[in-house]
């Protein structure tokens, strides 16, 4: 039983994994950022650069 509680307490007292994690976090933020962004300014692009092309022709 000891061993148990010896393994457990090691596993929570770890911290190599926590880098990663982090950086995982990062990386999702900044994905959602973006896709919000391009969301957001997705039409005014298209007005600003398509429109004019398109009526030109």
């Amino acid at each position: 039983m000891q061993t148990v509680i010896t393994m457990l307490h090691r596993l929570v007292a770890a911290e190599d994994g926590q880098d990663l994690v982090e950086y995982g976090l990062l990386v999702v933020l900044i994905a959602i950022v973006a896709i919000a962004g391009l969301t957001f300014l997705g039409s005014t692009v298209s007005a600003v650069l398509w429109e004019p092309l398109s009526n030109a022709i």
